[in-house]
């Protein structure tokens, strides 16, 4: 076992539990519960002190101090782990979304157990390599365990959400000692939303072209602990990962960080997948999706094209925008800023946008879309997942605006996925007598909860209130007690007021029962995925000896992954290096045919072959290896001997 970062005290524990004859690890016992940044800590080295197939190390801290591990698999015999094809898999980029941790600790321990019946890891992790990243987000995830529990996405980044000179100053509060920060709904003429007619429980935006009036405004459950005239408007945490990386990453939005890779977390990341250019394939768990739905006909995510987030997060700081808070003319404003009042709404100020702030004629415009050639890879890989997690339709879905998985396309030019990774359940027959817990099966992946990240344009209200119900039927369904029902409470400034809602984490992240079955799914997916990463070697060779010292070295070499070595966009990005092909001769010996260090651009999978050949000058007899070096499909040598 390879342990980095593991405190002297923890080292002396491990050696008196194998004094006592106490398993050091238990890497069999699946996890049915959600696990705080210590608990996964420990249950990390758990996995890995048991195999001898592991190591763990920190890539970096978080802004509050919590380590980030890494855990690296693969088989210690035969080729060096960093020049294998790896797979990379990054769990927990938000802080709400907890499940992608619980998946991630899931497929290491599936891996370091052999697997099941359907997947076996034993040979991939022979010849490829599996980095996971758990948990990128270990500061926004301990709000999942934290003695008040709420949704909470961003990082530690202390940030001034109201551009008032504090910060953090005025964070959510639980006034009613339920232990959950959920929303208020009070009565008030001029607000903007009406109980929705089809469920009491629910809050929609009334639609006055159809004759409805609002009858209530929504506030997050707090005070104005400011007194700036705004309730619980500038709370903890600053960043949400998954919105923070290079490819369209969205400029001036507040949750996205100050410039792409700003925060000690994503940095720590970045580093990681710069330094290991081996890396073949990405997978993250977030709230994104390009696996139950690929890429279309034109290259675009569905995620394009869905909505947002549904109506229970409408009590999160977006809101405070449209009521006007960065009006030009209110206290604290942006106004000599560039960002413009006139009744709240967006920022104005945005990156280099074409025919506005250059020619959308001078160069290749960024690619935006998956190549035409690629998305045939995207739909193969999404059949496989939804066969193997029986996870198969789209629910409401978040634009993937500076996220990690979409910066593993554009920019690093492999095939990087994303999933929620599981599903809400699926609504029984009406003769279903089924008890709710045994009915729960991944089917439709919800969208999210807590903090809603802003993607431009407000979806349409009414399709954000069907959004709700959908969620909530099916979660009810299921006996998942999703929803805290309104309650009349006597608020200290706005009076009588009622709490309730969506209770915290319960829409982003399913029971925790369900984890082991979905963790083996995810588990038995990356066996695949890692499986299909492209691995060349050496087929064939040939000599030909013309007499004199002159012989003619031919080789053969080909690429049994699924994938090619390089995408397409891979190579238009120029991402992605050649595959090397080498003959270990001195650089005049080589008298004509290809160069002594051909290049191969993209060899294709299932089979893929290329022939490289040289006519050299040489001593008979002498034996010539020849190199092969494919920056994601790994390297295989061969030796020739001239006769």
């Amino acid at each position: 076992m390879r342990i980095a970062g593991i405190c002297s005290h923890e080292v002396a524990a491990v050696v008196m539990m194998l004094a006592l004859g106490m398993p050091a690890g238990n890497l069999g016992a699946q996890s049915a519960s959600y696990l705080n940044h210590d608990a996964l800590t420990r249950e990390l080295r758990s996995l890995v002190e048991g195999s001898s197939s592991a190591s763990m190390r920190s890539l970096g801290t978080s802004h509050e101090g919590r380590d980030i591990w890494l855990v690296e698999i693969g088989n210690p015999t035969g080729a060096p782990l960093d020049s294998r094809p790896g797979l990379l898999i990054v769990g927990n980029l938000s802080g709400d979304h907890v499940i992608g941790s619980a998946l991630a600790l899931e497929t290491i321990r599936f891996l370091l157990t052999g697997g099941d019946s359907t997947a076996n890891p034993d040979s991939v992790l022979s010849e490829r390599v599996v980095y996971v990243v758990p948990r990128l987000n270990p500061d926004g995830a301990e709000a999942m365990f934290a003695s008040v529990r709420y949704d909470r996405r961003r990082n530690g980044r202390a940030f001034d959400d109201d551009n008032d000179g504090r910060i953090d100053e005025d964070p959510p509060r639980d006034l009613n000692g339920d232990g959950l920060i959920t929303v208020m709904r009070v009565a008030d003429p001029s607000g903007d939303y009406m109980i929705h007619p089809d469920d009491a429980r629910l809050m929609r935006r009334a639609d006055p072209s159809k004759g409805e009036s609002g009858a209530y405004s929504i506030y997050i459950e707090g005070r104005d602990s400011d007194g700036d005239g705004w309730v619980s408007e500038d709370g903890p945490g600053g960043v949400d990962l998954d919105r923070n990386f290079q490819h369209a990453y969205p400029y001036w939005e507040r949750d996205a960080g100050p410039y792409m890779v700003s925060e000690p977390e994503s940095r720590a990341l970045m580093d990681f997948v710069v330094a290991h250019r081996n890396i073949g394939a990405i997978l993250t768990f977030g709230h994104s999706d390009n696996l139950v739905t690929p890429p279309d006909n034109r290259g675009k995510l569905a995620d394009e094209l869905a909505l947002d987030l549904p109506a229970f997060a409408i009590a999160s700081y977006d809101e405070l925008w449209e009521k006007g808070i960065f009006d030009a003319d209110q206290p604290g404003g942006f106004a000599g800023f560039g960002f413009g009042g006139g009744g709240g709404g967006l920022p104005r100020l945005r990156g280099a946008q074409p025919g506005r702030d250059n020619d959308p004629s001078a160069g290749r415009r960024p690619a935006t879309t998956v190549n035409a050639a690629d998305r045939t890879y995207f739909e193969s890989v999404s059949r496989a997942y939804k066969e193997i997690t029986g996870i198969s339709r789209l629910g409401t879905n978040r634009e993937a605006k500076g996220a990690f998985f979409q910066f593993g396309y554009f920019q690093y030019g492999v095939p990087s996925f994303s999933t929620a990774g599981w599903g809400l359940p699926a609504r029984p027959a009406a003769d279903d007598s089924t008890p709710p817990a045994a009915r729960r099966r991944p089917a439709r992946p919800p969208g999210g909860g807590g903090e809603r990240a802003r993607s431009g344009a407000r979806p349409d209200a009414s399709k954000r209130a069907g959004a709700d119900s959908t969620v909530l039927t099916a979660l009810d369904s299921a006996g998942i007690d999703a929803f805290v029902d309104w309650t009349p409470f006597s608020h200290p400034d706005l009076g009588a007021v009622e709490i309730g809602g969506f209770r915290p984490h319960a829409v982003v992240n399913p029971p925790a029962e369900d984890l082991p079955e979905l963790g083996r799914a995810h588990g038995a997916f990356a066996v695949r995925l890692a499986g299909m990463l492209p691995r060349v070697r050496i087929v064939g060779t040939d000599v030909t000896n013309h007499g004199g010292g002159v012989f003619t070295v031919s080789v053969e070499i080909e690429n049994t992954g699924y994938f090619p070595t390089a995408l397409r966009h891979g190579v238009v990005s120029r991402s992605v290096q050649p595959t090397v092909v080498q003959i270990q001769v001195p650089p005049d010996a080589v008298l004509t045919g290809d160069d002594k260090t051909s290049r191969v651009q993209r060899l294709e999978g299932s089979g893929g072959r290329e022939e490289v050949t040289w006519v050299i000058s040489a001593r008979a007899g002498t034996s010539v290896e020849i190199r092969v070096r494919s920056q994601k499909g790994g390297t295989a040598t061969a030796t020739v001997t001239l006769r």
